[in-house]
């Protein structure tokens, strides 16, 4: 890793760590806490789209199961200092890991379009369940959390420095992906599974384990959210459309790159909350995201950062070339011989 990106990577955790201090108001502090939500669930998903190639539009539903996780645990119960919900978060992972494991098992048989058709069924099963397993999830009528004991002054911090927590570990795996073996072979997956497993890659094994990291750090998120909101529905734990919102803003920064989705989760998630404060309940923000998706798929197919890195990389280039050359072409400078193949055709 490069000094550069250890100073960024550093400014950019001081910068969130010191954030609260500076005496912003809640709709802010609310606003970062969702932000912070999709930013990490966006890398997150980044593991298995992005590195793997395998477009999942099933994450909503370990959401949701990280939700009612949290929310069965401590239904009824009594909180001394509210920090209880946040020590099991582990807890909840483990156990989203452990069901998703054999989701992994049958839905990478297949792949591409057939596994974002697999994926998203898995997300309308778990849904109906929730709707319908009243005994445990409370179905339309909702399930309720204990209310968190914080000051009102501070209540959003604790949510707030527990998500940069996890957005830090979530950004370490990652970084642990492009790094590793486990990265490199997931990379090989994506550009052909079949040469992959050829030259000796456990193609299976790496895809389940990228699965269950990712679904398991959804679903501590899921907690996480589950807490701050105290009440939780089947329609909103388990919502497609945190699915899409995940996948577009992973899209957005750039797929299998580190810094990608959290760009887009801080450009898109900051813009809807912002248009929801400003416009109240209507639906305009979908319309957003609709018109968002087409600009990326037709002006930055692979994303904000892949697009401006390899512009980058050609201004070098061409730097390097007029340096080498002296900002003088050969004809300019009075090479007038021509090319080899002119001076064979003339000869003939």
């Amino acid at each position: 890793m490069s000094r550069g990106s250890l100073v960024r990577g550093g400014l950019f955790v001081l910068v969130l760590a010191t954030l609260p201090s500076f005496g912003l108001q809640h709709w802010f502090l609310n606003l970062m806490v969702f932000v912070l939500m999709f930013a990490t669930m966006s890398s997150a998903w980044n593991l298995v789209g992005g590195f793997a190639g395998y477009p999942s539009l099933g994450h909503a539903a370990f959401f949701g199961i990280g939700a009612y996780s949290m929310a069965l645990i401590f239904h009824g119960h009594v909180l001394s200092n509210g920090y209880e919900p946040f020590l099991l978060l582990p807890l909840i992972g483990l156990i989203s890991a452990a069901v998703g494991f054999p989701i992994a098992l049958i839905a990478m048989r297949t792949r591409a379009d057939v596994f974002a058709i697999v994926t998203i069924t898995f997300l309308f099963m778990v849904q109906t369940l929730a709707f319908n397993l009243r005994g445990w999830t409370g179905g339309s009528q909702g399930l309720s959390l204990p209310v968190a004991p914080f000051p009102a002054v501070s209540f959003e911090e604790p949510f707030y420095y527990t998500l940069v927590l996890l957005l830090c570990f979530t950004l370490l795996v990652t970084f642990g992906a492009l790094r590793s073996k486990v990265g490199l072979s997931l990379v090989a997956v994506r550009a052909d599974e079949d040469k992959a497993r050829g030259i000796g890659v456990r193609v299976t094994g790496v895809k389940v384990l990228a699965f269950c990291v990712s679904v398991g750090i959804t679903a501590m998120v899921g907690g996480v959210w589950a807490y701050y909101e105290t009440f939780i529905y089947p329609q909103f734990a388990i919502d497609p459309l945190i699915t899409i919102a995940v996948v577009l803003m992973t899209f957005l920064g750039g797929r299998a790159t580190l810094w990608g989705p959290v760009l887009g989760a801080f450009v898109l998630e900051a813009g809807q909350q912002t248009l929801a404060y400003r416009l109240g309940g209507s639906q305009f923000y979908l319309i957003a995201y609709a018109l968002v998706f087409l600009v990326i798929m037709l002006l930055l197919p692979r994303g904000v950062l892949p697009t401006l890195g390899d512009r980058l990389r050609q201004r070098r280039r061409a730097r390097s070339v007029d340096s080498t050359s002296g900002g003088v072409t050969p004809m300019a400078a009075g090479a007038a011989e021509p090319p080899v193949a002119l001076r064979r055709g003339a000869s003939a």
